[in-house]
């Protein structure tokens, strides 16, 4: 399950990519505007800022921007980030493998490679969708709608 901490951060980068100016975002601002803990954004922030996904500037303008375009951020790797592995058990994942404690046969195990599928299925899908489709939504959902003549 996508937890509080990943929701917040997916919420901070999608408020960050909607700016249309280029100028940093004060985090009080991005707290605000994505409904997430000033104190808790500070946090999830910093490990974005160590993967790169965005910068941080200082000074009386300081704030944050994006590190990178947004379709060159996706959600498997913001998840990643922040809750870790996207395997639902250790012998499935990718990245921080390791062989289940009470695992009798890991090569016949019936558990293990339905999990595998399903971390197949679940990397493909958000390793395809970027920070640069979400802001597609956003923008396409807050565009207002064109009344037709009568």
């Amino acid at each position: 399950m996508l937890s509080q901490k990943a929701r917040y951060a997916l919420r901070a980068l999608i408020t960050l990519g909607l700016r249309t100016s280029q100028e940093p975002m004060m985090i009080a601002d991005i707290a605000e505007k994505a409904d997430v803990p000033r104190k808790f954004l500070e946090q999830i922030l910093l490990e974005l800022k160590r993967r790169g996904m965005v910068h941080s500037h200082r000074g009386k303008f300081g704030g944050y921007t994006l590190g990178r375009a947004p379709e060159d951020i996706s959600f498997a790797e913001i998840i990643r980030t922040i809750d870790g592995p996207l395997a639902l058990t250790p012998c499935a994942s990718r990245t921080a493998y390791r062989r289940c404690d009470d695992c009798r046969d890991e090569i016949t195990c019936a558990i293990r490679k339905v999990l595998l599928h399903v971390r197949d299925a679940t990397a493909d899908i958000l390793e395809q969708h970027t920070l640069a489709h979400a802001l597609a939504d956003e923008k396409s959902i807050r565009k207002p709608r064109r009344r037709r003549a009568a």
